[in-house]
């Protein structure tokens, strides 16, 4: 319960400030070109709000609305989420956002996104000048990699070394690595000491090499144990710090990755499981391991989550530390964000297909990008990239988001016409529609993986 605590706050902190500034985007704009903005608001005031005050001489009510589904700017003279048509009906006022030029509402519109992006930039700059840049290059991961069947028949053997593609070496473990070896039309590797190249089709889906079980690649893991937690059943079938764990069920393994193969086999069985005798078998499992000196074999029944009860000993990998001065951080920090905003364009095609649809996640999704204990570099290192996401959003050319508008005011600018206030109303309402259908489809996911449905 205290880990859910610490991401819920993490994800409260992180969405207020990247809402708070969003809003404030819209809000400053606005009143540089002297429009009226009725509410500004954290969260949504659906019928009531938790906190509300308006200063006195000011036109602007501000407060914190219940439903943490975003912020809300309320313009006067625009049509948005407040669906308020009766404003719309009153003559046009000099303070309405209608009766200004269409450059400057553009300007407005965008404020939201171009602070949000701006802020994703100068949060990457200030990481690198603060903590700078550690991970560990691939090419040292010296025990090199597990590979699945897939990455097998392409000419993967476990152990490889990875070291890059025919476009850049590998720089560390992320999605940046199975991204390009997806591309790639040639992988660069060092195999038994010797340097090879394995030719790829340069066409492979990264969502599937991913999601696959086991993934396409994995860091390979000494099945060696460096702690046994108490009460477990590893604690009880004797496994010690320094045990190595050498076969499952009579099954030589050659590192943890192997082990979580196996233990996947239960996991299967026990989901297919009709009887309590069933059962029982799927969560029987034989472990032979060794303490150095003798081997014994342990024949232990699990609980239903199928776990031993121990962590694997890490590879001892020496991480790189690059550090920026005040000055080279920024140009760095820019180029970091600008990478990471490209790769999530081009994730986006997965999004369309039916397991991309699966992969959608709502806010228990995000929340647990958080980690379990409160980390400021982690912290600030999400922060900074759901601001991306929050700007790219709300740019798509969606009624009911900044994008809609956008698309409207160019519209306007290119034809000299603007679209008919119906028109806009129902426009909204569509937005509205497919925006709260995203919202919904993504926490739905969210709630059958919890059950194991999905």
């Amino acid at each position: 319960m205290e880990v859910f605590f610490i991401k819920l706050l993490q994800l409260i902190l992180a969405l207020s400030i990247l809402i708070l500034l969003h809003e404030g985007g819209h809000f400053v704009f606005a009143k540089l070109f002297g429009i009226r903005v009725e509410k500004f608001y954290l969260f949504f005031d659906w019928k009531f709000s938790l906190f509300k005050f308006k200063p006195k001489k000011s036109d602007t009510e501000y407060g914190i609305g219940w439903l943490p589904l975003g912020g809300y700017c309320k313009i006067a003279g625009m049509i948005d989420e407040s669906f308020d048509t009766e404003q719309m009906k009153q003559p046009v006022q000099p303070w309405e956002f209608r009766s200004k030029p269409a450059w400057q509402r553009l300007l407005v519109m965008i404020g939201g996104v171009l602070v949000n992006f701006v802020l994703a930039l100068l949060i990457y700059s200030h990481i690198l000048f603060w903590w700078g840049d550690s991970y560990v290059p691939v090419k040292d991961m010296t025990m090199g990699m597990k590979f699945n069947q897939e990455a097998k028949a392409l000419g993967f053997q476990d152990g490889d070394i990875l070291v890059g593609t025919e476009k850049h070496a590998f720089k560390n473990f992320s999605a940046d690595l199975y991204r390009d070896i997806s591309e790639a039309k040639r992988v660069d590797i060092i195999r038994d000491g010797k340097a090879m190249s394995i030719q790829m089709p340069g066409d492979l889906n990264m969502l599937n090499m991913i999601k696959a079980q086991p993934s396409f690649v994995q860091m390979l893991i000494p099945n060696e144990v460096d702690s046994v937690l108490p009460g477990s059943t590893a604690e009880k079938m004797g496994l010690k710090k320094g045990c190595r764990i050498l076969a499952i069920d009579g099954n030589k393994i050659n590192s943890h990755n192997e082990l979580i193969d196996q233990m996947a086999r239960h996991s299967d069985m026990l989901t297919i499981a009709k009887t309590s005798a069933d059962s029982l078998k799927a969560r029987t499992v034989a472990v032979t391991y060794t303490n150095g000196t003798k081997q014994y074999t342990a024949h232990v029944v699990m609980h239903a989550t199928l776990k031993l009860g121990f962590v694997p000993k890490a590879p001892d990998y020496e991480p790189v530390t690059r550090k920026y001065g005040f000055f080279e951080s920024f140009p760095a920090g820019i180029k970091y964000g600008l990478n990471v905003l490209t790769s999530y364009i081009d994730d986006l095609k997965y999004v369309f297909t039916a397991e991309g649809a699966k992969s959608l996640g709502g806010f228990g999704t995000i929340g647990n990008l958080f980690p379990a204990d409160w980390n400021w570099l982690v912290f600030w290192q999400m922060t900074a990239f759901l601001s991306i996401i929050l700007a790219f959003m709300n740019i798509l050319p969606i009624p009911a988001l900044d994008g809609g508008h956008v698309l409207f005011l160019l519209y306007e600018m290119i034809t000299r016409r603007k679209p008919s206030e119906q028109f806009m109303i129902r426009a909204e309402y569509v937005g509205f529609g497919i925006v709260l259908l995203l919202l919904v489809v993504a926490n739905l996911n969210d709630i059958l993986r919890t059950l194991g449905i999905m």
